[in-house]
């Protein structure tokens, strides 16, 4: 069982802009916020955005990416739109990706420091 997930940030002010409406689109919300981390989720933590402790860059690894659950296919096409427009990259636009299963509706987006995140649905609708 997992507890939670971080990924590296180099601005935590900009993943702040980025982050918190994208987050709360999904249903988390903001629970800490310091000066090198933020720190989402429903009741508890469950994804983290901070500056690595060892002081180095941060940096995206390569094969990496956090999947999170959307309640439907608009609000997949919600959060692919509403990245773009707070400063993300496509990684991968909305739509069925047969390959993983019949109904898996996803889309992928890079945040501003390149880390790759998704939102999914099984739902049809």
């Amino acid at each position: 069982m997992l507890h939670h997930v971080s990924v590296g940030t180099n601005d935590v002010a900009r993943a702040r802009a980025f982050y918190d409406p994208l987050m709360a689109l999904l249903g988390y919300r903001s629970l800490r916020d310091h000066p090198h981390s933020l720190d989402y989720g429903v009741t508890d933590v469950v994804f983290s955005v901070e500056t690595p402790v060892d002081g180095a860059p941060a940096s995206a690894g390569n094969g990496v990416h956090i999947c999170f659950v959307a309640a439907d296919r608009g609000a997949v096409d919600g959060f692919h739109r509403l990245a773009l427009e707070l400063g993300g990259s496509d990684a991968g636009p909305p739509g069925v990706r047969p390959q993983y299963d019949d109904h898996y509706y996803g889309a992928f987006v890079r945040d501003p420091d390149g880390n790759k995140i998704e939102a999914v649905t099984f739902s049809a609708r």
